[in-house]
């Protein structure tokens, strides 16, 4: 059987801080430059969620995109979209870096593929800023 990967772009625009409680206000400063102003800054994020097809070469089938889309859309787009990240429960114990971002978008679509079928995820948070994510996989998927 054929394998072939496909990659979506979606987008969501968030505002967030770059701070730790761990460290003075001097040591964020210093760790955090510009990002750890107190009111904030937003970014135009874009996520790439890569899947592999489960269907043959020949028919083309094997991977539902408008579920692709609803996924995506349901657990990372509504969640994030015109929010504030340091709001997130799940970033209560971890900075907003886009590094933790990824790692988080990763974990709330893993559970909703089938095992192997999330190939990785990449975040663009600006234009220099590029952040990819293929981690290990869960036991228990198609959860969603």
């Amino acid at each position: 059987m054929a394998q072939a990967s496909v990659t979506r772009r979606y987008r969501f625009c968030a505002a967030h801080r770059l701070h730790t409680d761990h460290l003075s206000p001097e040591e964020n400063l210093a760790a955090f430059g510009k990002c750890n102003n107190p009111n904030g800054h937003g970014h135009n994020y874009v996520v790439l969620v890569t899947v592999k097809s489960t269907g043959s070469g020949t028919t083309g089938a094997g991977l539902d995109l408008d579920r692709l889309d609803r996924t995506v859309v349901d657990h990372v787009v509504k969640r994030f979209d015109h929010h504030d990240l340091n709001q997130d429960p799940e970033f209560a114990e971890r900075t907003t870096t886009g590094e933790n971002l990824v790692l988080l978008i990763w974990d709330l679509l893993v559970k909703c593929f089938p095992t192997g079928q999330l190939e990785k995820v990449g975040l663009i948070e600006t234009r220099d800023n590029y952040f990819e994510y293929a981690g290990a996989l869960e036991m228990v998927n198609d959860k969603c």
